[in-house]
């Protein structure tokens, strides 16, 4: 795993803010006013966004268990390639997303209804949002809610071929939402309409897909280079 990808999907995180926003905006305002008026609120933030951090680390990790599964068959098929053609094609439609362009990711955000389905109903148990261990709960589990930004990154994690990179990417990743999920929850009122500019999204969005066309450009070469045989192994 190079450097260069690490500062990437950290990159992603931070210019994802444009989707946090409209995302979790609510669900960080709801959350905010439940917390104790004689309490400070940072603290609950914190908690929350290292809950949900560390949810998806363990994606990270657990996709990345699969794709490491994956690169066995990478004698007949350049597998690890193909994976990360794959991520690096999301960051692209994500880019355009962000950027008001194309919505097709919000299609991707479909495919994991189910499994929030049922995680939902365990956040009804954790509120009211009154503890900061309730708080570290919660965002534990909403970590888990269907999002196209968090989905196009978990390519990335799977193409690793490790669970140890892939929940390295996933965090990198987490830390990078922190910022823009700490700043809407603490200062929601003076970031909510620049977050929200068309120039901002415009920016975000050619920036997370200029990512995704280099890492495009990386897999294309390496093939030329090397063909569909000798492609065996790529450093994501």
């Amino acid at each position: 795993m190079s450097e260069f990808s690490l500062f990437a999907v950290l990159l992603v995180g931070l210019l994802g803010g444009v989707h946090c926003l409209g995302m979790c905006g609510s669900i960080v305002g709801i959350f905010t006013a439940q917390v104790p008026k004689d309490l400070p609120r940072w603290p609950f933030h914190l908690a929350y966004s290292s809950g949900r951090i560390a949810s998806y680390a363990a994606a990270g990790a657990l996709v990345g268990a699969i794709g490491q599964a994956g690169l066995l068959m990478r004698d007949a098929v350049p597998v690890q390639h193909l994976l990360f053609g794959l991520s690096s094609l999301m960051l692209v439609a994500l880019g355009l997303y962000l950027a008001g362009v194309w919505g097709a990711v919000r299609k991707l955000e479909q495919l994991g209804g189910g499994l929030w389905k049922k995680l939902q109903p365990y956040t009804t148990r954790l509120l009211p949002v009154n503890t900061v261990p309730r708080a570290l709960g919660l965002g534990a589990l909403w970590g888990w809610l269907p999002c196209g930004l968090v989905y196009s990154v978990l390519l990335t994690a799977l193409a690793s071929g490790s669970a140890t990179q892939g929940a390295l990417i996933m965090l990198m990743f987490g830390l990078g939402t922190l910022p823009n999920l700490l700043a809407i929850g603490l200062f929601w009122e003076k970031v909510k309409g620049w977050v929200q500019s068309p120039r901002v999204r415009l920016v975000a969005g050619s920036l997370v897909a200029s990512f995704g066309i280099y890492g495009l450009i990386k897999v294309s070469y390496t093939f030329y280079i090397n063909g569909w045989s000798g492609a065996c192994h790529v450093s994501a």
